[in-house]
């Protein structure tokens, strides 16, 4: 769903990038508070970047000649609450833009407010709303994360298709049902990825779960030996470039929601590479420049990508997280 430059106007991306600025500034701060009081808060935000940033890569078939990919919206939300989530979102699709020519520059604004603002804080509120009305344990939390991320899907794909309609790209009466429709779809996949990925880190790690997921005292994680911050941090890396050097090469080539409705709804033309501001990046749509096989290429874009968001996040967070004064106030116990 990442808007390519061309698709929306200037005016628009402007006060999508306005919006975006300020919203983010607000999420960093609160943020910083929350992060100050959790062990592992750094290390746990820079690896799910890196997960994030890998699995967007694995897009996967929904028929018809389309693909969807993860957006980890709502996951990200469920682990780490929407403040964090919409920060580790907002620096996935940074280097996405800038490196890897995966959504436009000048659209940035755009798709931080679509994935990273809607996708993330609004289902927050409806998680926890369908939270509270499922009975305790981690069926009731992984079933109002799922439920939330498949309406993470929708509101971005409405957001969108807003601001492509407002962008005289596509009228609204067009745009809205395709960019829905494709999506609801895509938003399965979601809601399964998120379901699994929640179940895995409850089984493993149900001492990282939030309070509010309401676990049973048996699944509570008080009676774990508590690991080093540093172990849980490079198991989460290494799952992330698992997937990003062996995942990635076997992603769906058939084109992702908002690029097959652009193609059927004829405004495709408005994302020219004329108007791509970084279609010539050193990884420019997730290869390496240089290397002939496809499938290695991908590879090790994949695995420079997912190094590259985890260190940027875990140094750059650690930095907003760190009180005046205290060098060391970013590094784990």
């Amino acid at each position: 769903m990442h808007i390519p430059d061309g698709f929306v106007s200037g005016p628009i991306n402007g006060a999508a990038l306005a919006i975006s600025a300020a919203t983010v500034g607000i999420a960093t701060w609160r943020a910083k508070r929350e992060l100050q009081e959790k062990e592992f808060g750094v290390p746990l935000l820079a690896t799910t970047a890196a997960f994030l940033f890998a699995a967007q890569m694995l897009n996967f078939p929904i028929g018809g000649g389309t693909s969807g990919h993860f957006l980890g919206a709502a996951t990200a939300a469920a682990l780490l609450g929407p403040w964090s989530a919409c920060v580790v979102l907002t620096l996935v699709l940074a280097i996405q833009g800038l490196l890897f020519a995966d959504g436009g520059i000048t659209a940035l604004g755009s798709n931080i407010l679509n994935m990273a603002i809607i996708g993330a804080i609004v289902p927050y509120v409806i998680m926890r709303g369908l939270r509270a009305m499922l009975p305790a344990g981690r069926g009731g939390y992984v079933t109002a994360a799922a439920v939330a991320s498949w309406i993470s899907v929708l509101l971005a794909s409405c957001a969108c298709a807003m601001e492509l309609a407002m962008s005289g790209t596509s009228p609204i009466a067009v745009a809205l049902p395709a960019m829905v429709g494709t999506h609801a779809i895509i938003g399965i996949g979601e809601a399964l990825i998120c379901a699994a990925v929640l179940t895995a880190v409850a089984a493993a790690r149900p001492d990282i779960i939030p309070a509010w997921a309401k676990l049973k005292q048996t699944e509570s994680g008080h009676n774990l030996i508590r690991r080093s911050v540093w172990t849980l941090a490079a198991a989460g890396l290494v799952v992330a470039i698992a997937l990003a050097i062996f995942g990635s090469p076997f992603a769906s080539p058939a084109p992702d929601g908002l690029e097959k409705v652009a193609q059927e709804k004829g405004f495709q033309q408005a994302a020219s590479t004329e108007k791509s501001v970084c279609a010539n990046s050193l990884f420019s749509d997730y290869k390496v420049r240089g290397i002939e096989s496809e499938k290695v290429s991908t590879s090790l874009a994949g695995l420079v990508g997912t190094v590259l968001v985890f260190g940027l996040g875990f140094v750059a967070i650690g930095l907003v997280v760190r009180p005046p004064g205290k060098a060391g106030g970013a590094r784990g116990k």
